[in-house]
């Protein structure tokens, strides 16, 4: 199962961190894993083009994003990720498992 977990900070989402596998198929055709995968390679590509200079780190089975200083714009961008997500899960139950954090 992929675990997402969303920061939110002054109600403003603050940032994304990603670990697992949606165990949906197998690896390289995997296409929920693909989807978030490429979902999340996306958001974080939009956090730096629109300058919000996001703190990206990238590990072994996991991604984690936040921008430092958020605002309306940084927080529709990131609850875009988080409302595909949650479209995804609704194709293809238990892949993964969404959690909001207050930060």
């Amino acid at each position: 199962m992929i675990r997402a977990e969303f920061y939110e900070s002054d109600g403003l989402m603050s940032g994304f961190s990603f670990s697992g596998h949606a165990d949906y198929a197998d690896i390289g055709s995997d296409v929920v894993c693909a989807a978030v995968s490429s979902a999340v390679q996306l958001t974080a590509n939009l956090l730096e083009d629109f300058d919000f200079s996001p703190d990206v780190k990238v590990g072994n089975n996991i991604v984690k994003c936040c921008v430092s200083k958020g605002n309306s714009s940084s927080d529709k961008i990131i609850f875009a990720l988080k409302n595909h997500l949650e479209a995804i899960l609704d194709e293809y139950p238990k892949t993964i498992k969404i959690t909001t954090l207050e930060v």
